[in-house]
């Protein structure tokens, strides 16, 4: 079961629906949350999974905290702006049907907003560290690429790689079949384990400032990153622990009717 919880119903004109969720460098999950702090924008809603790890996080020694991924929206300032509606937060799916559920779920909210385009953001691991990282983009549609021709965005992906993983891909994939637009725009990252690439958030951030019309200073984004990237590696590493606990249990004999299965 996958539920979006709202705790208020902004009423948007014509929003762009753009998702940043933790994947290969960090980029979608930092260049995101970057926006949103900086832009100031608002948490209306919360989405949270049976398809997300099966743990809880302990913060400030003592507080629990739930996996979720949280939706925040922006309110155009001046002509040629668009609202925005952004979707980042801690974590994506453990399965490839979660994948598909969750993605399902997030465009039957947006489009109830009126979402007519998707841009997502992830990473594209090159192996090497990258000093002057470019950002690459993939399209539902010609129109699409048409759209964004002026920037800096190399659409020679398909050379580069033959598919994308996870939401990055998949929200745009779905949503072409509901008629939304969508643009993937991927960072060229090193694809170290547990690294974080500012350099690379950074590349994908100044495309964004000229797709959406807006300004966006980099003065704070490297200190940004350090404030996300304590929490973005505790999830990993949790993660990482999970994963290795269910490898365990499903090597395990079955006793009974039914093994149950946690995390404790």
């Amino acid at each position: 079961m996958t539920v979006i919880r709202m705790t208020e119903k902004p009423k948007l004109n014509n929003p762009v629906l753009i998702e940043g969720l933790p994947g290969v460098g960090n980029i979608g999950r930092v260049a995101v949350g970057y926006m949103i702090a900086e832009m100031k924008a608002k948490e209306f809603a919360q989405l949270y999974s049976e398809h997300f790890f099966p743990f809880v996080m302990i913060q400030n020694e003592h507080e629990m905290h739930l996996l979720k991924n949280q939706f925040y929206y922006w309110k155009a300032k001046k002509k040629g702006q668009r609202d925005i509606i952004f979707l980042t937060g801690d974590c994506q799916s453990l399965s490839p049907q979660g994948h598909y559920e969750v993605s399902e779920k997030i465009l039957d909210f947006v489009q109830q907003f009126g979402v007519k385009e998707i841009i997502t953001i992830g990473g594209l691991a090159t192996g090497e560290i990258e000093d002057k990282p470019r950002t690459l983009g993939a399209v539902t549609d010609e129109k699409v690429m048409k759209r964004y021709s002026k920037g800096n965005i190399d659409f020679n992906v398909g050379d580069k790689v033959g598919y994308i993983v996870g939401a990055a891909g998949l929200l745009a994939g779905l949503g072409k079949e509901r008629g939304i637009d969508g643009i993937c725009l991927l960072g060229e990252t090193s694809g170290f384990p547990i690294v974080t690439d500012p350099k690379s958030a950074e590349s994908v951030l100044k495309e964004m400032r000229g797709m959406l019309g807006i300004k966006l200073e980099m003065g704070r984004l490297e200190e940004r990153v350090k404030e996300m990237e304590k929490f973005i590696k505790k999830v990993e590493e949790l993660q990482k622990k999970a994963l290795s606990q269910i490898a365990k249990e499903e090597k395990a004999p079955v006793k009974g009717k039914e093994q149950l299965r946690y995390i404790g």
